[in-house]
């Protein structure tokens, strides 16, 4: 299951704090050792928009040919 936190100062180092409900779920225990994956949220408002020389319906029935 993943959840979105937030990563916090705490001190001279960096900190997450877990929900109830995910330590619950999830059965983690006080001084248990647990991996962490980090994703980081995409922003779609810095991705540039795609200019194509061809319009998007060409390219789209170019792709659908032999699709018989």
């Amino acid at each position: 299951m993943a959840i979105d936190v937030k990563v916090r100062k705490w001190g001279n180092s960096m900190g997450i704090v877990l929900p109830k409900e995910f330590v619950k779920e999830n059965n983690i225990k006080e001084g248990e050792e647990i991996g962490i994956a980090v994703f980081r949220s995409l922003d779609l408002r810095k991705i540039p928009k795609l200019k194509f020389k061809e319009s998007t319906q060409k390219i789209k029935d170019e792709l659908r040919k032999g699709w018989d």
